[in-house]
């Protein structure tokens, strides 16, 4: 069965216009997680709906520079229903306009944050791949998805590299692996957007996670959130 590392969707401009949406780059996602602080702090959903346009327009420097030289030229291009789709595929925000819960409360709600993850860190074990020129490049050639997904393969081969040169020592390596370990907490944070403690989390079972597991939440399982 074919995997995918992320989702893209389509979005369309006001003169119709299709513009394919992939999650944002690292370059672009620290700029957007510095402009959705503008959405916490909002007062209200009107404030809130401002803070999240100034957020697309900066979404929209990856995919389309032209409109998002201004607020002014970004609205004139998109409408409101297809900014809540754009913050969606490019940074998992998720507002429905026909839900009874304010937009502030739906898009802080589903808002990630990257404050418990080292990423200087992860993207020093990618650059040592030696593919980017320097850390910029990097950060405009890559998602957190993908760098997650590399780091996973990295990792996993640098592990049956270990496990093989023990086992040709007579050690099992495997027989008292710790399975919830660092990078699999990490890795459960990532994917559940800051919902999962760690990888034995069920909040963890989202996006690639839960296709690894052929189910997961918004794969055939759910649940419910109980404060």
């Amino acid at each position: 069965m074919a995997t995918e590392i992320y989702k893209t969707g389509i979005i369309y401009l006001v003169d119709g216009t299709e513009v394919e949406i992939s999650p944002l780059k690292i370059k672009y996602l620290r700029r957007f997680m510095d402009d959705f602080e503008g959405v916490r702090s909002a007062q209200g959903d009107i404030e809130a709906i401002s803070a999240l346009a100034v957020c697309g327009m900066n979404c929209m420097k990856q995919y389309m520079p032209r409109i998002s030289n201004s607020i002014e030229d970004f609205e004139d291009a998109i409408d409101l229903k297809n900014i809540y789709r754009l913050l969606d595929y490019a940074a998992g925000i998720k507002v429905d306009e026909k839900s009874d819960e304010g937009v502030k409360s739906q898009a802080v709600k589903s808002g990630a944050t990257w404050e418990d993850l080292d990423l200087a860190k992860l993207e020093s074990e990618v650059f040592l791949l030696g593919i980017w020129k320097d850390y910029d490049e990097l950060e405009r050639s890559l998602s957190m998805q993908e760098i997650t997904a590399i780091l996973n393969v990295k990792r996993e081969e640098d592990y049956s590299t270990k496990k093989f040169l023990a086992a040709m020592q007579g050690v099992d390596l495997d027989k008292n692996a710790n399975k919830s370990n660092a990078w699999e907490d990490m890795k459960a944070r990532v994917f559940s957007r800051g919902q999962a403690n760690d990888s034995r989390d069920i909040l963890a079972l989202q996006g690639q996670n839960a296709s690894s597991a052929g189910f997961g939440i918004g794969m055939g399982l759910d649940y419910e959130k109980i404060d």
